[in-house]
C-alpha cells in the first residue's frame, strides 16, 4: 500500500500537468498526451534497416547483419557497440535541434524512452552498469545553460536500470564544435578533449559505460570519450545515441 501511494505521489505532478497544459505533438501539432504523438512515433522514429553493431551505420549489402562493417573492422574504434534510436533525417532532425538550441527539454524524456525501446530491441544486450553523458565545455554549458546530453541520460538511465554518472568525465579542452569543423579535421580537433578525475577512476574498473549523446556523426567525439574511459579502467564503452547521421 505504502508502495502504491509512493508511485502516486511520484508521478502525479506530471498528470495533474497534463491535464491543466494543454499538450501537443511537436511533429503534426495534433493533441498528444506525449511530446510526439502515438503515429508519428510509429511514422518517423525507429533505427531503420540493418546497422553496423560497433558504429551504427546502415550495413551495406554485402555486409552481414549482426557483424561490424567493413570500416569498422579495417580500424576499430575505440567503443564496442553503438545503440541508435532513429536516423537524424527529417523530420526527427528538428526536434534534436528544438531540444539542443531550443531548450524544447520535454523532448529529452521522450527521446529516452525511444533509446530504451531500441536497447530492448537487442534481445542479449549486455546493459551498461554506468550512463555518463557526453560532457559539454564549461563556456558552451555557459551559454546554453543545460546538457541536452545530462538531460537525455537521466530519464535513460531510470528505463535501463543503470546508474547515471553525469560527472565521471569533464572536458579538459575548450574544442571548437565538431559541426563547425570540416570532417578530415575533426578527429584533431577533439584529441586529448576529455579527461576522468582522479575522484572517479575507482567507479571504472573493469565496468561497462554507457555514453549518451544526442546525434552521432563521424563518432570521433565518442571515439576519444571511448579511448579516455577505457584508459581509465572502463572494460567495455557503448554508445546510446538517439540519432545517427547517414555516412557522409
Amino acid at each position: 500500500m505504502l508502495e502504491h501511494l509512493g508511485a502516486v505521489a511520484q508521478h502525479w505532478p506530471r498528470a495533474l500537468a497534463r491535464a491543466v497544459l494543454p499538450c501537443s505533438c511537436a511533429l503534426c501539432g495534433e493533441a498528444a498526451p506525449e511530446p510526439v504523438c502515438a503515429p508519428c512515433t510509429r511514422d518517423h522514429a525507429g533505427p531503420g534497416g540493418p546497422r553496423c553493431p560497433r558504429c551504427a551505420n546502415p550495413l551495406g549489402a554485402a555486409e552481414l547483419p549482426g557483424q561490424a562493417c567493413g570500416a569498422c573492422l579495417a580500424a576499430a574504434p575505440a567503443f564496442d557497440a553503438t545503440i541508435v534510436a532513429a536516423e537524424y533525417a527529417a523530420p526527427l532532425d528538428a526536434l534534436v535541434l528544438g531540444l539542443k538550441f531550443g531548450a524544447r527539454l520535454p523532448l529529452a524524456p521522450w527521446f529516452a524512452q525511444r533509446m530504451r525501446d531500441a536497447v530492448l530491441m537487442q534481445p542479449g544486450w549486455p546493459l551498461p552498469e554506468l550512463l555518463c553523458p557526453v560532457p559539454l565545455g564549461p563556456r558552451r554549458l555557459a551559454e546554453r545553460g543545460f546538457n541536452q546530453a545530462l538531460e537525455i541520460a537521466r530519464p535513460l538511465a531510470l528505463a535501463i536500470g543503470a546508474v547515471l554518472q553525469p560527472r565521471l568525465a569533464q572536458r579538459a579542452v575548450e574544442t571548437a564544435a565538431q559541426s563547425g569543423v570540416a570532417p578530415r579535421e575533426r578527429a584533431r580537433n577533439i584529441r586529448g578533449a576529455f579527461e576522468v578525475a582522479p575522484e572517479m577512476v575507482h567507479l571504472l574498473h573493469g565496468r561497462h559505460v554507457g555514453v549518451v549523446d544526442d546525434v552521432m556523426t563521424s563518432g570521433h567525439t565518442l571515439n576519444e570519450l571511448a579511448a579516455t574511459l577505457k584508459a581509465a579502467g572502463a572494460a567495455r564503452v557503448s554508445n546510446l545515441v538517439f540519432a545517427r547521421t547517414p555516412p557522409y
